[in-house]
């Protein structure tokens, strides 16, 4: 069986060492750096011929240079002959660009599909997608994973009173249930409607979190304005304490300073994305490693075996 080699770009080297360990394969030799006009140089210093090469970066800001490191190193590793190369993407940027939600708007989910193809991927290695179907824009094969198996651990340890899983609009209640089943656990919904981009209104709440301590589930927060907005409207209804889990921190303009001064007693987001300074500083914030789950499935995909049963439990 051809042996396995793991890269990493620049975006999130911590959680590709943290992979590696798990895999107990070495982190490849590769050097990615700029030259002195900021074009991205990258150099494999090793041979990887006939390999099974996965490369690991999340397209996370700065978004265009992360995506732009990884298909030249998939360039790289093709023109040097490797087996297969698999983009291991933690955190799928523009993935909120899935459709044409207005007139002579791109699908930009879909032209970064049709890049990592270009540049020579013939796999697809992701966490939690925005809209689960950017799987089918990708020609091959796609391992959609989900944190979900660490948070929920995180969670049972917390010994929840009277547990209500929340969702923070219509669009993640499908997550929200799959939580609540789990946990034996209520569900609700805080109705939102949005008036622009990163702007969104709370309106009002589907189902009772009273004397409950209630976890808001999202897949990722960006600005936090929604994720503040409806923990605020949970105490407003009486829910006792307020927990926010999001598998992506991307946590961009004011988020920080919002959720620090917002009633979320916690916030649980993974590593697929790491912390600004900020991020790091602020206690409330708790961070999951989610090395494991991508760890497990390099080595079943490599093994040849299911990936799927990763997930029953």
């Amino acid at each position: 069986m051809p042996s396995v080699r793991i890269f990493t770009g620049n975006s999130n080297p911590e959680l590709a060492r943290e992979i590696c360990a798990y895999v107990n394969v070495p982190l490849g030799n590769a050097r990615v750096n700029r030259f002195s006009d900021g074009e991205i140089r990258v150099e494999i210093d090793e041979s990887v011929r006939g390999a099974d090469v996965y490369v690991i970066q999340s397209t996370s800001a700065p978004v265009n240079d992360n995506l732009m490191e990884l298909l030249i190193m998939a360039d790289a590793l093709k023109r040097a002959s490797a087996g297969s190369i698999s983009a291991v993407i933690p955190y799928f940027g523009y993935a909120r660009q899935d459709r044409k939600a207005a007139p002579r708007a791109p699908i930009s989910a879909r032209l970064v599909t049709d890049l990592l193809l270009a540049a020579g991927c013939s796999r697809l290695i992701t966490m939690e997608l925005h809209a689960g179907q950017i799987q089918g824009f990708f020609n091959g094969p796609v391992d959609h994973l989900y944190c979900s198996p660490v948070m929920l651990r995180y969670l049972k340890d917390l010994e929840l009173h009277n547990p209500v899983i929340v969702s923070p609009d219509a669009g993640g209640v499908e997550r929200a249930r799959s939580y609540a089943k789990r946990l034996d656990a209520a569900l609700a919904i805080v109705d939102k409607r949005r008036s622009g981009p990163n702007v969104a209104e709370v309106m009002h709440l589907v189902g009772d979190v009273e004397d409950s301590d209630v976890v808001l589930v999202d897949d990722m927060i960006d600005t936090a304005g929604t994720i503040c907005q409806a923990a605020q409207v949970l105490r407003d209804f009486g829910a006792r304490r307020v927990f926010a889990l999001a598998t992506h921190p991307v946590l961009s303009g004011p988020a920080i300073t919002r959720l620090s001064e917002s009633v979320i007693e916690e916030v649980i987001v993974s590593n697929t994305i790491p912390l600004t300074a900020a991020g790091r500083a602020c206690p409330k914030v708790k961070v999951l490693s989610a090395a494991n789950v991508f760890g497990e499935a390099i080595k079943r995909i490599h093994d040849l075996s299911s990936v799927s049963s990763l997930f029953h439990f």
